[in-house]
């Protein structure tokens, strides 16, 4: 079997400021910090001497390319973002940026915030525009019963839709 994997599904565009900015502050700190730090260890342990038995070297040389890769990423990612600072006209749907109150079956309730597909680590809370749950919310509204298309297909009714942080 080769190595070939297939693309994955490229993410939504959509982030909110605080996840954007996170973002720039990585990349920032990735190539003004970071790489500097590293390229000056590659250098310095190549002047060691024999660089195939040089685990400093080899090292950093891999963890050059995985700081490349991801800087690459980021000024991609970046370049296309989209930035919902406002909350939409309609306040009643649910909407990217929302917070959910739901209710499950069993009479629990939980609370989330739809947010972008980098960002959704940033809270316990955020869940990812892309994720199955956030795709069975989006457009819905106050006491609408979803049915989340995973196994076991959990039932939620919606309690509460705002754009402001709980709290707040």
């Amino acid at each position: 079997m080769g190595r070939w994997r297939p693309p994955q599904p490229q993410g939504s565009q959509y982030s909110t400021p605080a996840g954007a900015e996170r973002m720039r502050m990585e990349l920032d700190m990735l190539w003004r910090v970071e790489r500097p730090q590293v390229t000056q260890a590659v250098s310095e342990a190549a002047a060691q001497g024999d660089r195939s038995e040089n685990a400093e070297y080899t090292y950093g040389k891999k963890r050059l390319r995985e700081i490349d890769r991801r800087v690459r990423f980021l000024r991609k990612r970046l370049d296309g973002l989209v930035i919902v600072d406002a909350p939409p006209s309609n306040r009643s749907r649910v909407y990217f940026g929302a917070w959910i109150d739901l209710e499950d079956s069993a009479g629990a309730f939980h609370t989330y915030r739809i947010v972008g597909p980098d960002e959704f680590d940033m809270d316990p809370c955020f869940i990812s525009m892309d994720a199955p749950l956030a795709r069975a919310l989006l457009g819905k509204q106050l006491d609408d019963e979803i049915e989340v298309p995973i196994a076991g297909r959990p039932r939620y009714t919606i309690v509460d839709v705002r754009y402001t942080e709980p709290g707040t």
